[in-house]
């Protein structure tokens, strides 16, 4: 499981076109860094984001969760911007939650993580940005980065 290979472009496109709230762990407040820009990139694209960061306060103009399971939201994908030795605990918590998609960006996913997700019923996706992706997939403009 490194990359979206084990979906199809049909699967990934239907990702998104269900998709309504993503549930950012890791969200900045740092319009320079990627776990800003790539949330502030979906959310001009029409998405809901649910900021989840230990610091809390407000990113993108949304109120921000400390943990996942303190997200009281219906939560259709949970995407991670923070490093792999805590890919377990968020797909722990996003098990938890009851979400569908478990997208973890490039470098911060771990095999086991991955594999527990899915075998939990997630569709998992890894190796790879939700916002560039997007874009690829003709979606979108795609973030500026």
């Amino acid at each position: 499981m490194d990359s979206v290979g084990h979906l199809s472009t049909q699967e990934l496109v239907g990702i998104y076109e269900r998709t309504k709230t993503i549930a950012v762990v890791g969200a900045s407040a740092d319009g320079a860094k990627t776990a800003n820009v790539i949330p502030s990139y979906l959310q001009s694209q029409g998405y809901q984001i649910i900021p989840v960061n230990p610091r809390g306060g407000e990113i993108l103009g949304a109120r921000v969760y400390k943990t996942l399971g303190d997200v009281n939201l219906p939560v259709d994908v949970v995407e991670v911007f923070r490093p792999p030795a805590e890919a377990m605990a968020v797909a722990r918590e996003a098990i938890a939650k009851g979400v569908g998609v478990l997208w973890f960006q490039s470098g911060t996913h771990t095999d086991e993580a991955a594999r527990l997700a899915a075998d939990a019923g997630l569709t998992v996706v890894t190796g790879t940005c939700m916002g560039a992706l997007h874009a690829q997939l003709g979606l979108g403009p795609g973030p500026s980065t």
